[in-house]
């Protein structure tokens, strides 16, 4: 039944979301052979990028059966937890890799997908950056927000607090989704 679930979800959302859930699911089920309990599951696994709590969410509810407002506050603070590090950090880790050649790469490659998929963060700036973290499609999320942050040089505050509307913002619509799915299947 809870395959079934997420089979549903995965429709309603689109093939973005099989991905994140497909690997969420993979991930959830070898964290729990190491005896991880399902609330310390969920939260790492919406701290994964590309997973993040659009993945983390229907894994908690649909796979593990917890109570959805436990499962979304759990994967909003996990999907959280990376940001601040992600805008303090990102430039003095392209830095330290782009001594390489292979780092270097890496950065130009990095800054220009992130560009790329950040247009409407460009246009409408912070309101911008929270629909664009906010619509869970699949190359958006918290991740990929505060590295569009980061590159379009936001500030940082702002950045964290537009980020975090965004981040609650993916959750209603994911948990929405899987709700709704719980009650056509269930």
């Amino acid at each position: 039944m809870r395959r079934l679930l997420l089979i549903a979800l995965i429709l309603l959302c689109g093939t973005g979301l099989l991905n994140a859930v497909s690997f969420g699911e993979r991930a959830a089920a070898a964290l729990q052979e190491k005896g991880l309990s399902p609330l310390l599951i969920v939260f790492l696994i919406s701290m994964i990028p590309i997973v993040e709590l659009r993945g983390a969410i229907p894994i908690g509810i649909a796979l593990f059966g917890l109570p959805w407002p436990q499962a979304v506050l759990v994967s909003i603070a996990g999907n959280m937890l990376p940001v601040p590090f992600i805008l303090l950090l990102l430039d003095w880790f392209l830095r330290l890799i782009g001594k390489y050649g292979w780092g270097r790469r890496f950065s130009e490659w990095l800054h220009k997908r992130t560009r790329n998929r950040s247009r409407v963060v460009e246009s409408y700036e912070e309101l911008g950056l929270a629909l664009f973290v906010g619509i869970p499609l699949p190359g958006t999320g918290a991740w990929t927000g505060a590295l569009a942050a980061k590159f379009l040089d936001l500030p940082l505050l702002k950045s964290l607090l537009w980020i975090f509307i965004g981040v609650l913002i993916a959750a209603a619509v994911v948990t929405a989704i899987t709700l709704l799915g719980t009650t056509l299947l269930g």
